[in-house]
């Protein structure tokens, strides 16, 4: 008898956060603190402590010339310079002398006197008022856990090299820990944190994976090697499941695949209710590779393109070359549809390389358009590629949490000296290409109207727009049951934004999590969405709704849920109107 069939079956119980059944092997990944030993050493063990430390500046610093020569050929000399910096501080004199002092003197194990020595220097440089030593305290905390996972002999875990049928079990991910993820071995997530709308979530649903967040625990309860069961409709995970449990599953898993081939059967038709309203029902990807299955659903173009996900994935910047290339990738794979290309939205959870800054609040801070007004170098650059790869495809360029004229204005001025360089130098582009903006600060979906003088269309991101509106953060598991899409506010709030929209005469689009939601797919049609943007494995079930629908029963439903004043009545409301439209379970 195996260990892991002696073990007993455990139950977990979770947040659904992306449908689907996933059985496999668990891969346990843990970015806590390391748990640094102290020991007593003997006088006779000293001078192989002092060895042992020697060997692991050694290694450690072949792994940061192994990185540095990784980011120097994928992004360029400039990228690769930061790590010269961490050399310095790896083979610092001082560093290394007053480590080797405090073991003979203290007569303790080297991971645990490098660790206090390296917490001092760190302290030391942030209380400094100068910017540019405060920096190097990022520097040193990366350089010292290199060091002592070489001395503790832990390897660090890399996503990129997952084992066959992986389910990945976490405290939370973050999109740099996604950014390098092997998707080919990827069966499914698991975490003890989160919500609906995290990043992790969004990348599952994006896959068609299933996903269950929420776990609080699941990081002490499985180990890697256990076998797990998810259960991404009810929010269930299994540890160890039986063979009855995993019979039941199978005829779960296979009822719900009939259902998906029934969805799938009207993908060739068009986006249209029953009595001819048509509504664009388009795909949102992190990048060229997920423009295969966007094609295969049948999306009617881009609606949303996280481009961040191609920063994330270099680690950094990449270059004006390296971007082009996958915005021409993705334009070429979409002819004659629309590619609407978000410029670089970093901040909140999603930091990498030099742009991360550590704020209290960091979704209401210096991220997405702001960071680019301010580091226009960067934005220049993401400009220019987008630009020369509209001469590929339909590309439009949208601007991220834009809270007023200001902003939307400066980065129209950018843009056109961007123009103007690439005119000067003979690169072609799209004279015409449309420019837009996000609406996702309630400050923006209350000036609809003279945003929509000054752009070309709207998009409005709902995860954001929701959590600003009713102060929850969607990240936050202790708050998570508060972040309501079905709240009277956020109703009201989306009313308002695509009736402003439609008296201007300019087009409105939904790319938020609730675009493809089947539950709340209706009600967005019925309040007057131009398009839905969706992850491209939900696009089918959300088409199949909308073309059982009338689109006078979904003006209907919106002015029933409108005068209701109960999120969870109007939840009800709303998932029964989707049951009595699609007419099977």
């Amino acid at each position: 008898m195996t260990e892991n069939n002696a073990r007993k079956e455990i139950v977990l119980e979770g947040i659904a956060a992306s449908a689907g059944v996933a059985h496999g092997k668990a891969f346990v990944y843990l970015h806590n603190e390391l748990e640094v030993p102290c020991l007593d050493l003997h006088e006779s063990e000293i001078d192989g402590e002092i060895e042992r430390f020697n060997r692991a500046i050694l290694e450690t610093r072949a792994q940061i010339n192994d990185v540095r020569k990784k980011i120097e050929g994928s992004l360029g000399e400039g990228e690769a310079h930061i790590f010269d910096a961490h050399l310095l501080v790896l083979e610092d004199i001082a560093l290394i002398d007053e480590v080797l002092g405090e073991v003979r003197q203290s007569k303790k194990n080297v991971e645990y006197c490098y660790d206090n020595v390296t917490r001092r220097y760190m302290s030391f440089f942030s209380s400094m008022e100068d910017e540019y030593l405060k920096e190097r305290v990022t520097d040193i905390k990366d350089v010292s856990r290199r060091v002592l996972h070489n001395l503790i002999g832990l390897k660090k875990v890399d996503l990129g090299e997952l084992d066959e049928n992986s389910v990945v079990v976490s405290q939370d991910l973050t999109p740099s820990d996604t950014a390098d993820l092997d998707r080919d071995k990827l069966l499914a997530f698991i975490t003890d944190a989160g919500g609906k709308t995290g990043h992790s979530v969004i990348m599952a649903r994006s896959l068609g994976i299933p996903a269950v967040v929420g776990l609080h625990d699941a990081t002490h309860r499985i180990r890697s090697g256990d076998e797990i069961l998810v259960d991404g409709y009810d929010g269930i995970v299994v540890i160890n499941p039986s063979e009855n449990r995993l019979f039941q599953y199978s005829k779960v898993a296979s009822d719900r695949h009939r259902l998906e081939a029934i969805y799938r059967s009207i993908l060739p038709e068009p986006s249209a209710t029953v009595d001819g309203h048509e509504i664009s029902l388009m795909a949102n990807i992190d990048g060229a590779r997920d423009m295969e299955m966007a094609v295969k659903t049948g999306a009617d173009g881009v609606g949303l393109f996280r481009t961040e996900g191609l920063f994330l994935h270099h680690h950094g910047y990449p270059s004006e070359e390296v971007q082009y290339q996958e915005y021409a990738a993705v334009a070429k794979a979409a002819p004659n549809q629309p590619v609407i290309v978000r410029t670089l939205d970093i901040g909140g959870d999603k930091t990498t390389g030099g742009l991360e800054y550590q704020e209290d609040d960091s979704f209401m801070g210096f991220r997405a358009i702001r960071f680019c007004l301010v580091n226009t170098d960067v934005f220049k650059t993401q400009l220019r590629a987008i630009l020369r790869a509209s001469a590929e495809g339909l590309l439009k360029i949208m601007y991220p949490m834009i809270s007023g004229l200001p902003e939307l204005r400066e980065a129209n001025r950018i843009l056109a000296v961007v123009k103007d360089e690439l005119r000067t130098e003979g690169h072609a582009f799209d004279e015409e290409i449309e420019v837009g903006a996000m609406v996702e600060i309630p400050s923006a979906a209350v000036i609809v109207d003279l945003l929509a003088a000054e752009a070309d269309f709207l998009s409005i991101g709902t995860n954001d727009l929701i959590q600003y509106l009713i102060a929850v953060d969607r990240l936050n598991d202790r708050v998570a049951d508060l972040y309501q899409p079905a709240h009277p506010a956020v109703l009201r709030m989306l009313q308002r934004i695509l009736d402003d929209g439609r008296a201007a005469k300019i087009p409105v689009g939904i790319c938020g999590e609730i675009a493809g939601d089947p539950v709340y797919a209706s009600l967005l049609l019925g309040l007057g969405a131009d398009s839905l943007s969706m992850s491209s494995s939900l696009l089918p079930e959300v088409k199949y709704l909308i073309r059982k629908t009338k689109i006078t029963a979904a003006r209907a439903l919106v002015e029933e849920v409108l005068e209701m004043s109960d999120t969870a009545l109007i939840v009800a409301r709303l998932e029964a109107f989707r049951k009595e439209t699609v007419g099977i379970e």
